[in-house]
């Protein structure tokens, strides 16, 4: 009787959560996670902060630090964590205001996560060499001249 109790109870936990997964399996899932998206060695002047860190990350295409103050003022999530979200457009999230029904599946494709500043930025940084400035051209006006004109939601 206790068998088959324990046996229905494992049926039922794998029914509704899944097969078992080992410790080993959850690191070499994080592992290729990692290696899908490769580190850059960053070297920060001066305090450590988001703009300073997106400015580091984009030290070879400058414009995109631009982009990013322009389109998010250097912000992935909100004061509640929420992710940024576009004023215009609810489907352009996070720093670099990716749109999600565009790029999701794209970026999930290639390894990135838009819902995190890193697969967000690196995902900004991949589209930026396939595409140049143009998925942010509607935001043109302010990194081109320099104005901060915020195009998100508070």
């Amino acid at each position: 009787m206790t068998i088959e109790l324990a046996t229905s109870f494992i049926f039922l936990v794998t029914t509704f959560y899944g097969p078992a997964t080992s410790v080993a399996e959850v690191n070499q899932t994080a592992v290729d996670k990692q290696i899908s998206q490769p580190k850059e060695e960053m070297t920060i002047n001066g305090p450590v902060t988001l703009e300073n860190y997106v400015k580091d990350y984009f030290k070879d295409e400058p414009v995109l630090a631009d982009i990013a103050r322009c389109e998010s003022q250097y912000r992935q999530f909100g004061k509640t964590g929420q992710i940024i979200r576009g004023k215009v457009n609810q489907y352009d999230i996070g720093i670099m205001q990716i749109n999600e029904k565009y790029h999701a599946e794209q970026a999930e494709k290639n390894g990135f996560d838009l819902y995190t500043l890193e697969g967000n930025m690196a995902y900004g940084k991949w589209l930026y060499e396939k595409e140049g400035v143009t998925p942010w051209m509607s935001s043109s006006k302010c990194w081109k001249n320099g104005d901060v004109q915020i195009a998100i939601a508070k």
